[in-house]
């Protein structure tokens, strides 16, 4: 399904921007859908919702929505079965996101995937990120895909690509991030030591304004992850809060995104569950 919902200058930006090309929504309003939401524990395994995750509203499972449900885990069973192989996956241009945080669950991102599915160009046989466990001794299991829609989307949209009945779109929402890391850094997963998250402020937590010492190194290698107060889970969901911590508030970052499990087992509750299986 295409939509020309982007102008070419949005369209551009999504191109020039790194590995993992996530739009970033607008700032309407959208009251059809849940106010609240949190994030995916910087890409955890659960979905569940706070301050910093919006979500689409439930809707009652129809038989429509079964037999749907039902299609799209055959289909994907058929056409991801190849990236099984998490190296097939990454000669097509699947790279992990942040792969050096630690997570349940590893996104590994297509670019040009993702870039068309922000110009309304849906296709379930090519998900803008494949979901990916960490192996015990080496190597990753899949375990489904991550698909993405423009923020712009109306529930009966998304509803058009994946039925709400059946699970639920999220989004990202109340972002704060700190002095000095942009929605670039973010986007392109820039997290590292160069990304230390900046300590000048006067009601930083105390860990964070002391002499280098005993988990320092972690702190440096997380960047600004590591400072609570920022980030998809931190404990800053308001501008006024994000402004007097030096921050910059994003309303919502990325667009609208929806996981889905069909390795995981024939019951389509489980393939459509908030929690990978």
């Amino acid at each position: 399904m295409k939509r020309k919902l982007y102008s070419l200058a949005a369209v551009i930006a999504l191109i020039v921007a790194a590995v993992v090309s996530h739009a970033v929504a607008d700032d309407s309003d959208e009251t059809e859908f849940c106010s609240n939401g949190s994030a995916v524990g910087q890409m955890s395994a659960h979905l569940r919702l706070s301050d910093h995750m919006t979500m689409t509203v439930a809707r009652a499972t129809t038989p429509a929505d079964t037999e749907r449900g039902e299609k799209i885990i055959a289909t994907m069973r058929a056409k991801l079965a190849k990236y099984e192989d998490y190296k097939v996956a990454m000669a097509d241009g699947y790279l992990p996101y942040m792969e050096s945080v630690p997570q349940d669950v590893y996104h590994f991102a297509n670019r040009s995937a993702t870039v068309a599915e922000y110009m309304g160009d849906f296709d379930l046989a090519r998900p803008g990120s494949l979901l990916y466990e960490k192996k015990t001794f080496g190597g990753y299991k899949l375990v489904g895909a991550m698909y993405d829609a423009p923020a712009g989307d109306t529930p009966e949209q998304l509803d058009a690509l994946i039925p709400l009945g059946l699970s639920h779109w999220h989004a990202h929402t109340n972002i704060c991030l700190p002095k000095g890391v942009t929605e670039a850094d973010v986007i392109n997963g820039n997290v590292g030591n160069h990304m230390r998250p900046d300590i000048s402020s006067v009601d930083a937590p105390r860990e964070f304004g002391r002499s280098q010492g005993a988990g320092d190194e972690e702190r440096i290698r997380f960047g600004y992850m590591a400072d609570p107060r920022f980030g998809f889970e931190g404990t800053i969901s308001n501008q006024a809060d994000c402004e007097a911590a030096g921050g910059t508030f994003h309303k919502q970052i990325f667009g609208w995104m929806i996981h889905v499990y069909p390795f995981a087992s024939d019951d389509i509750k489980v393939a459509f569950s908030l929690v990978a299986p």
